[in-house]
């Protein structure tokens, strides 16, 4: 008799390079990534490949011999799915599913398809389709391989050609639809925005899968869904928040991830208003996480892309509870300490140095909650009474004073 509730996972390899670019410690760093999005596409990974080259390979990514190692571990393994770390040219795509007889799909392509999982407004379902769709264009005629138009010659001209571009404008159409369909939810949710009132904004913005709607639920006392795997929020939800006597708007927003599709950032600009028209951003890190410094960074970028990477920020180090340093033998002269081997009242000292406006807490055990109530309170309280000086009689001192 069948177990209830078993899932039936789809058995991946993951395929990467080490380049001038991206030496082995980050190629590795990026396979962890890319296997985390495998998980939480469904997907079981058996084995990694990594290849060094300078540059990828034009035709097929990598070289002929890794190939053949890949093909054979497909054949003996029965895979289903090879995913690569880095975006495939359609070109590449169509030689290596040739070579390897089995679905192949890229960084873009997985990323993609966990956006469409997780899409569960009309909104979201929306943006994620019109990035299928641009991702999907150029890659049209990979798809009519069966009709063997690359072959040419007499009694081989016509159909094949004529279905294509058939599909391509279909796909054109689509897509030409579904911005005028975004242009239209945009300008509803621009007068949603508008009639919300003057409460000061507040968005949580951060990479993906760093505790953000545990840190929402928190703080709004709401439940926002939180799971821990990547791009576990997709949709973007709006709170109001009273702390002490002052209310304000809390915005919870979709995840960052390095490598992000270019097809994702477009289609999902209009989502990311909710960030240019915050007043104040709580910035979440995973300070558990080997590469936060590397995940502040690429949030940065997103939000300068934005114009939104000079409001006023709180930095916020979550995860504490998990933080755990590598550590050094006294005895070993060999091994350079880095930020890697930092204590937690290290790093403090550090961001407390460079960032006023720093914070150290868990969202899931409330650690140093109170402090970090305390600090989004003077924050808020301060853009609100810059903004409304005339209503200071509202708001007397003794009541902006915050009630433990």
């Amino acid at each position: 008799m069948l177990e209830k509730n078993t899932i039936e996972y789809e058995r991946t390899v993951l395929i990467g390079l080490i380049t001038r670019y991206q030496d082995e410690e980050k190629s590795k760093e990026y396979l962890d990534e890319l296997e985390f999005l495998a998980y939480t596409a469904g997907g079981e990974v058996l084995k990694r490949f990594v290849q060094k080259l300078d540059m990828p390979n034009p035709k097929t990514f990598i070289g002929t011999g890794k190939m053949d190692t890949v093909k054979e571990y497909v054949d003996e393994h029965d895979v289903g799915t090879v995913i690569f770390d880095d975006e495939l040219s359609p070109a590449q795509q169509k030689n290596i599913e040739k070579i390897l007889k089995c679905k192949i799909i890229d960084r873009t392509g997985l990323i993609l398809d966990i956006f469409a999982q997780r899409a569960q407004t009309s909104y979201a379902r929306t943006q994620v389709e019109l990035a299928q769709y641009e991702y999907l264009l150029p890659r049209l005629a990979g798809m009519w391989t069966h009709l063997e138009r690359q072959r040419g010659g007499i009694g081989m001209r016509g159909p094949g050609e004529t279905e294509i571009e058939t599909d391509r404008r279909i796909v054109r159409d689509r897509i030409s639809l579904l911005k005028k369909k975004l242009e239209k939810i945009d300008k509803q949710m621009e007068v949603q925005r508008g009639n919300r009132g003057s409460l000061v904004r507040v968005a949580l913005v951060g990479y993906t899968n760093v505790g953000k709607s545990t840190l929402m639920n928190s703080l709004s006392k709401s439940e926002v869904f939180a799971e821990n795997k990547l791009f576990a929020t997709l949709d973007t939800t709006v709170r109001k928040v009273v702390i002490g006597n002052l209310p304000f708007l809390l915005t919870d927003t979709v995840g960052f991830i390095r490598k992000l599709p270019t097809q994702l950032v477009e289609s999902f600009k209009s989502t990311l208003d909710e960030v240019r028209e915050a007043d104040l951003l709580l910035h979440v890190v995973d300070i558990s996480h080997g590469s936060f410094e590397d995940h502040i960074a690429s949030v940065n970028q997103v939000l300068d892309e934005i114009d939104s990477a000079d409001k006023p920020t709180i930095m916020v180090f979550n995860k504490i509870d998990q933080y755990k340093p590598e550590t050094i033998d006294e005895d070993d002269l060999t091994t350079e300490r880095t930020t890697a081997h930092y204590t937690l009242k290290e790093w403090k000292q550090t961001w407390m140095n460079r960032e006023e406006n720093a914070i150290f807490i868990s969202a899931l055990n409330k650690d140093n909650f109170e402090e970090f109530r305390k600090l989004v309170y003077e924050k808020v309280r301060e853009i609100h009474v810059n903004r409304f000086p005339y209503n200071n009689f509202l708001y007397p001192e003794k009541y902006l004073e915050y009630e433990e």
